[in-house]
């Protein structure tokens, strides 16, 4: 003889808990809602320096990251990135290279121009 269990879960449960994932889930802090809509105004008026379409996705891709947490300003993270590019070069350029992502030196170009050469 074949014997079923019946779940303790009712289909209301079900839905009011999938109901309540949901909204946190996808629920964006506000200030997260306000940079997709200021990313989104520079997409629509052609300053991006992208085209609109790559400019939109990234605007929702942006905020897609920012509702998993994933967009975080933490103290001294844009300082660390900066170095960590100079980790792959040898001592003396490394610190040259160190001293240039601290502002020292001399910078020309832009990245809508294709890079920044620092010296």
């Amino acid at each position: 003889m074949i014997t079923t269990r019946k779940s303790p879960c009712t289909p209301a449960l079900f839905a009011a808990s999938a109901a309540l994932f949901a909204s946190t889930a996808f629920a964006a802090d506000p200030s997260a809602q306000a940079r997709y809509r200021q990313d989104m105004a520079v997409c629509n008026s052609g300053q991006s320096n992208q085209d609109q379409a790559t400019c939109r996705t990234e605007a929702r891709n942006a905020l897609a990251e920012a509702r998993r947490g994933g967009l975080t300003d933490a103290p001294g993270q844009y300082e660390a990135n900066s170095t960590q590019r100079c980790s792959a070069l040898k001592a003396d350029d490394r610190s040259d290279c160190e001293a240039r992502m601290r502002g020292q030196g001399s910078a020309t170009g832009s990245v809508a121009g294709g890079g920044i050469l620092r010296e």
